[in-house]
């Protein structure tokens, strides 16, 4: 059962658009290597403002998310990408299909 989940809000620097939306579709296989992530969606809002939807069904999935490979990548090429660091909202899932 899905209980928790992580919504990312990032925004990319102006030209680096392509590059954090290539970044954010490259991280797909990551995200699939984690057994304790059961749902991960990256998404676009508008031109420069990118997001990542992830569900996870206990707090240690979450956690382990938040120190893996995906979210160190993304730590990593930050200054060089991002305008500002990810906005990083932990939720509570309070009802799922």
């Amino acid at each position: 059962m899905i209980k928790v989940g992580l919504l990312v809000r990032i925004e990319a620097k102006p030209g680096k658009e392509a590059a954090v939306e290539n970044f954010i579709q490259g991280a797909l296989p990551l995200a699939q290597e984690e057994p304790d992530t059961v749902t991960w969606y990256a998404f676009k809002i508008d031109a420069s403002t990118f997001g990542i939807f992830d569900t996870f069904s206990h707090e240690e999935g979450r956690s382990a998310h938040l120190t893996g490979k995906i979210a160190e990548a993304l730590m990593a090429q930050a200054p060089e990408l991002l305008a500002q660091p990810p906005v990083i909202e932990q939720i509570d899932v309070l009802a799922n299909k």
